[in-house]
């Protein structure tokens, strides 16, 4: 068999077709350990067909969180973990678990503790400012990263998943925008990925070739400033020579700073704005148009940039951004990409790929309405079951 269902290796992860199931935060986690929700809503992809299936997000720490609720990688959870992966491999799928630290994307207020980033500014998220990162804390950090590893190789998982994009602490260092540093890390672009670099070292020295190793890397922030393409190329080219990491999955936008850059599609403002007491709730509907903005949607938005980092290495590249028609996972595999990955569609139908192979067609509109539920457990508001 050959195509989107054809079996394929992930470094010495053998997957069942070219399918993956992105990270979503789930919102089903809320005293920080696996939950029976947690487990049936990967269960549900698992059973439809997806190769493999991402848990996120896996903190690597306390202060790597993006809120108090947020599993965080511990010898507590690795029961659990556990039984996550035994009935993700029951359904006859692959799954990887998303590692990261939020840095400044965590939420200080809710976490109870300083959110790391390159330098002081003001964090929306928790209404206050961050921490400038240390040199130990950066130690501290890469560290985290190798033994959330090592948990992660204990509890059953096929394959790790850095998470170096979205301007959470890697990506911010990346960011010459965030990162004003004059030190090692700071300056010139090696010093500004060398914190990935290092974390990608130390994490694949944890798990040797055991499992696969893949990095979420943003092609761009897009914000004015930011990280753009030609720079995140380089650092591709840097990690694909390092040999860290068996593929990259490419990814875009700012949650600090820009996140509907990643979804496109309308930015659901009134639903957003719903989550919060009455005060809030009026300054988003007020004011929320500037932090979300409206992108138009169109099937497979970051192919185009993706095309650029293909052209520039033999490394694996997983494509992610709106693909929910077959066509468009055959024209990407056609193009060299090594897999496909999806994320809301399969909110609304988690069969999705099962039945992408019968020759229906995805009931995904791409209302992005699905974004707010993340506070009370993520699903599709138009699902029907």
């Amino acid at each position: 068999m050959t195509g989107v269902f054809a079996p394929a290796h992930l470094g010495p992860v053998r997957l069942r077709n070219r399918i993956i199931k992105a990270a979503t935060f789930e919102g089903a986690t809320p005293d920080a350990l696996v939950t029976d929700r947690l487990i049936e809503f990967h269960r549900r992809v698992a059973r439809g067909g997806a190769a493999m299936t991402t848990l996120a997000y896996c903190a690597v720490s306390p202060d790597g969180r993006t809120d108090r609720h947020q599993l965080w990688m511990r010898d507590e959870a690795v029961p659990g973990l556990r039984r996550f992966t035994d009935a993700m491999h029951a359904e006859g799928a692959a799954v990887s678990a998303q590692l990261g630290h939020a840095g400044p994307v965590a939420n200080a207020a809710s976490n109870r503790l300083p959110a790391l980033a390159p330098g002081r500014f003001p964090n929306p998220l928790g209404m206050r400012l961050t921490r400038p990162a240390t040199v130990d804390d950066l130690g501290r950090v890469v560290r985290a990263h190798a033994e959330a590893a090592r948990l992660a190789v204990e509890s059953g998982f096929d394959a790790v998943e850095l998470h170096f994009g979205h301007n959470y602490l890697v990506s911010s260092f990346f960011s010459p925008r965030l990162n004003h540093r004059d030190d090692a890390y700071g300056g010139s672009l090696e010093n500004r990925a060398r914190l990935a670099l290092e974390i990608a070292r130390a994490v694949r020295d944890a798990v040797g070739d055991r499992i696969a190793v893949t990095a979420k890397l943003n092609m761009d922030d897009g914000v004015p400033g930011g990280f753009w393409l030609d720079e995140s190329v380089r650092v591709a080219r840097w990690l694909e020579a390092d040999g860290t990491v068996d593929a990259l999955q490419l990814t875009a936008g700012s949650s600090l700073l820009n996140p509907m850059y990643l979804f496109t599609g309308d930015a659901p403002l009134r639903e957003f704005a719903a989550r919060f007491p009455r005060p809030v709730r009026w300054g988003v509907r007020a004011a929320g148009g500037a932090f979300l903005r409206s992108y138009p949607f169109q099937e497979a938005y970051l192919l185009d940039r993706a095309r650029q980092f293909r052209a520039a290495l033999d490394l694996p590249l997983i494509l992610l951004g709106g693909i929910t028609r077959l066509e468009t996972m055959e024209q990407a595999l056609a193009e060299g990409f090594a897999f496909v990955a999806m994320a809301r569609a399969l909110l609304r139908e988690p069969d999705l790929p099962s039945r992408l192979r019968a020759g229906a067609r995805s009931l995904c509109v791409h209302c992005n309405k699905c974004m707010p539920t993340i506070y009370r457990g993520t699903h599709c508001v138009l699902a029907t079951d």
